[in-house]
């Protein structure tokens, strides 16, 4: 497999977004979906509506997101549509909670741990997808970047248990916590080839290495950033996308890059890269292109 495009930009801004974008060669057409993060209630790092929405509107796109599995602001319709307002969602564009209306499940018979994935019934109602992603730490995850967004950040809420619990049919809010660790990341994974299989050559990705903390976006409480800002990148790969993402944060000579690697390798995080790589979703291999 020849090396992945991955564009990557210092400059932090709205329009960066839409230069990295155009640099991918690709047009997103009919139907398009933007899936980010909305933000847990109390959270102050996720990525603001006013930072986005220069690209969101150059897509034409409509926001999407899916419910939560455990308890907080975003665990139904009715709460997560309530929050979106509150932080500004609904203000700027349309959103649409994609399991708000039932369910749908998505096959992939080649998977490590699980050999299927349950997303939002509403997820078929769109012909293509930019996948926008914050990328920061997790506290079981390791990081979050355009992987984990195409995983559990588009899998229904009870999609969500599914692969935390790495495939037990109807698994509880308690099974999610005492699940074998390592096999949930690489569910992830598995999660994550069904949605790039579902929008084949019609999907993009740009992650933002910006408010870089330990902690996720779903956290109410997370952690402030433990390291400066670093940049945008942007693929048509998710794959090689985060690689670079984890490569730059190893290569960094800034101060707190420490305590990002202390949550991806405690969390063995990595293990998701490995089994996406299993998975042929992208490749590891790319060349960074730098647009400033």
């Amino acid at each position: 497999m020849e090396k992945a495009k991955v564009y990557f930009t210092k400059n932090i801004s709205k329009e960066s977004l839409v230069r990295l974008y155009d640099k991918l060669g690709i047009k997103l057409e009919g139907k398009v979906a933007v899936k980010l993060h909305s933000g847990e209630e109390g959270n102050k790092n996720y990525l603001k509506p006013e930072f986005v929405k220069d690209i969101i509107e150059y897509v034409n796109a409509t926001v999407v997101e899916c419910n939560t599995a455990y308890d907080g602001a975003r665990d139904t319709t009715e709460k997560h549509e309530r929050l979106m307002e509150e932080h500004g969602w609904s203000k700027y564009f349309t959103v649409d909670i994609l399991d708000s209306e039932g369910e749908e499940v998505l096959e992939n018979k080649n998977g490590t741990i699980i050999k299927k994935n349950i997303v939002g019934s509403k997820m078929k109602n769109y012909d293509s997808m930019l996948v926008l992603s914050h990328f920061k730490g997790h506290p079981m995850g390791g990081f979050g970047g355009a992987l984990k967004n195409l995983s559990i950040g588009l899998a229904s809420s009870k999609g969500k248990r599914y692969i935390h619990t790495s495939g037990k049919e109807n698994g509880s809010y308690e099974d999610m916590f005492t699940a074998d660790h390592d096999s949930f990341i690489k569910a992830m994974a598995d999660s994550a080839k069904t949605i790039t299989d579902f929008y084949k050559g019609k999907i993009a990705y740009i992650n933002a290495m910006v408010n870089l903390s330990v902690d996720c976006d779903c956290c109410s409480n997370a952690e402030d950033p433990c390291m400066a800002d670093i940049g945008i990148l942007a693929s048509t790969d998710p794959l090689a996308l985060d690689q670079a993402c984890i490569d730059l944060v190893y290569s960094s000579t800034l101060e707190g890059k420490d305590k990002l690697i202390e949550r991806i390798e405690s969390r063995n995080g990595l293990l998701i890269i490995e089994n996406a790589k299993k998975q042929e979703i992208g490749t590891t291999e790319y060349e960074l292109i730098s647009i400033d």
